[in-house]
């Protein structure tokens, strides 16, 4: 088994990822919301892709992840699978979906799983949520966990800022991470953490770790799609790389578009009929 150019691979599962972490091959994984994207994503052989609850600021402008709702993750959620072949379709639970009640979330999951055609969900926080991580696991349901930055509790961290940093917090974390795993989490995600400490969590845990923002010591990465690509022009986080410059392109675009409109140059003869 090699990397993602292994054509061999029809389709992209939970077994499949748990191989790569016992052979060392690093996992490759972006957010994706749309159709359009998703068919390029994986026309282009990501192995995972992750409709996020980012979808909130990347789609809908809002300032957090906290608005948007299970309803609205559902349509990201069935856009994106009506496009993929071959990628993991991973999607995030939303806030108040799953928290504190683990019917609620039972239920939840369920509707991701057959009306947003999931094939595996995300969820936020670590010893807090096992008890729903094991009732979900135990429903047929593969759920990937995410711990240090956990945007859906940025207001409890008031921003944010590098999680784990201090000693109580990352033993913290340590813990979490082993009792996600025990009760079935088939992944975790790590976000914005010391590199040292996300190498030393991927190395004892037997599931795969991926990481944004926790440094290269991980099973795989995991980037916002419009981060990477350079279609976000606010704030850019210091551990995502751009790999293009894509809003300068579109921009471009744009105006000379417009120029060929009020000159009359578009449409000519070759784009009438």
């Amino acid at each position: 088994m090699s990397y993602v150019s292994d054509n061999n691979i029809k389709k992209i599962t939970v077994p499949y990822l748990q191989k790569c972490k016992q052979n060392g091959h690093k996992i490759s994984m972006l957010t994706c919301y749309d159709y359009t994207m998703a068919s390029i994503l994986d026309n282009a052989g990501i192995e995972v892709i992750l409709v996020g609850d980012s979808a909130a600021n990347v789609m809908a402008g809002y300032e957090t992840t906290l608005p948007i709702t299970l309803d609205e993750m559902i349509y990201h959620s069935i856009s994106v699978k009506r496009a993929i072949h071959r990628a993991l379709l991973v999607v995030d639970l939303p806030f108040g979906s799953y928290q504190g009640n683990k019917e609620v979330a039972l239920q939840s999951a369920f509707r991701m799983m057959k009306e947003g055609r999931a094939e595996a969900l995300k969820i936020e926080g670590g010893i807090e949520i096992v008890d729903t991580v094991r009732t979900l696991v135990h429903a047929g349901i593969p759920i990937m966990g995410h711990l240090g930055l956990t945007p859906q509790s940025v207001n409890q961290f008031g921003g944010y800022g590098l999680r784990a940093k201090e000693e109580d917090e990352a033993e913290k974390l340590f813990s979490d991470a082993f009792e996600l795993q025990s009760a079935g989490a088939f992944a975790i995600v790590l976000e914005k953490i010391p590199s040292e400490l996300a190498a030393t969590v991927s190395s004892k845990l037997s599931i795969p770790v991926i990481g944004i923002g926790a440094g290269n010591g991980c099973d795989g990465q995991v980037l916002v799609l419009q981060d990477m690509l350079g279609m976000n022009t606010h704030i850019v986080p210091k551990f995502v790389r751009k790999y293009a410059d894509i809003a300068i392109t579109i921009n471009h675009a744009v105006k000379t578009y417009m120029e060929d409109v009020k000159t009359g140059n578009f449409p000519g003869t070759e784009e009438s009929y």
